[in-house]
């Protein structure tokens, strides 16, 4: 099996845990041969010191080991909003229906049973991997000219934000709970609302409900609201209704990327893209990509 090649510059960093390094020696090679570069952790608690000081962009984790186990570990983890991106792959002898469902319910994204092969564990990491980082490079797009994303889980949690919308969720008014958005907001949850509110520091923002996206969450697109002709607040971008795959394609368009830049960013084809760029013009009610991007970046009212 042909080693995958890894499309980043530098070396991802893989985090691998398990009270018998020793025995994972194979492993540890082929992913420095292949250009990972490896941290080690001998047990649950190693592993959360060890993330303290370093974000890796994959976990390898061992779930049956003595104190914390792996499961419980992965569970810390996923409740740290700035750990919780990280990909987490399971290496367990426990191949029992249960065990491998409490994997995924813990929040592992994939559950290796041992022994393991090095290549199989690779490919799997290198998919992971490279996803995870494409995933966070789309949503950190939308930060782009004083925009900001937040997406909200069933329950009404913060699931994720942008370090813009993070900003400005801190300066609102406290949330009634840990991991709540701030009771301001709550109108905005009703499917396709709009609402506009104001920051602690007198930043004017619209709020505009996006609808359903991955595992179940609600996308809220927060923009600053500017001044336009008239004196009257620029909402265009808040008021187009765009898509979360359309504002992904408009966040890499203003940052300068073609349609095939952003296919391969997004994982579709540059005609897809296209389709989306059409759709995008028309709610904008522009009819170029300078016009598109120059909105995008606030240089148009």
């Amino acid at each position: 099996m042909q080693t995958p090649s890894l499309l980043e510059a530098e070396r991802p960093v893989v985090l691998v845990v398990d009270d018998a390094p020793s025995s994972l020696g194979m492993l540890c090679d082929t992913l420095e041969s292949s250009g990972y570069t490896v941290l080690v952790a001998a047990d649950g608690e190693a592993a959360l010191q060890r993330l303290e000081l370093v974000v890796p962009d994959a976990i390898l984790l061992d779930g049956m080991m003595p104190g914390l186990s792996g499961f419980e570990t992965c569970r810390r983890i996923k409740a740290n909003a700035a750990l919780a991106h990280i990909p987490v792959l399971f290496m367990t002898g426990l191949s029992e229906t249960a065990h491998v469902v409490e994997g995924f319910e813990c929040g592992g994204v994939d559950y290796v049973v041992k022994p393991i092969r090095a290549q199989e564990v690779l490919a799997r990491l290198h998919t992971h991997t490279r996803n995870a980082r494409i995933t966070r490079m789309a949503r950190d797009a939308v930060d782009v000219a004083g925009m900001g994303v937040v997406f909200v889980d069933a329950h009404g949690r913060v699931a994720w934000r942008s370090p813009q919308a993070a900003l400005w969720l801190h300066a609102m008014d406290a949330p009634p709970a840990p991991g709540l958005l701030p009771a301001s907001l709550n109108p905005v949850l009703v499917p396709s609302a709009a609402i506009t509110v104001m920051t602690a520091a007198g930043t004017r923002l619209s709020v505009r409900n996006l609808g359903a996206a991955a595992l179940g969450e609600t996308m809220l697109l927060f923009a600053v609201q500017r001044e336009g002709a008239g004196g009257a607040p620029s909402a265009r971008l808040a008021e187009a209704a765009l898509t979360p795959r359309e504002t992904e394609v408009l966040s890499w368009l203003a940052k300068g990327k073609t349609n095939r830049d952003i296919g391969e960013i997004l994982g579709t084809s540059p005609r897809t893209v296209n389709k989306h760029l059409e759709h995008i013009f028309e709610k904008l009610g522009v009819e170029t990509r300078a016009a598109a991007a120059a909105l995008a970046s606030g240089q148009l009212a």
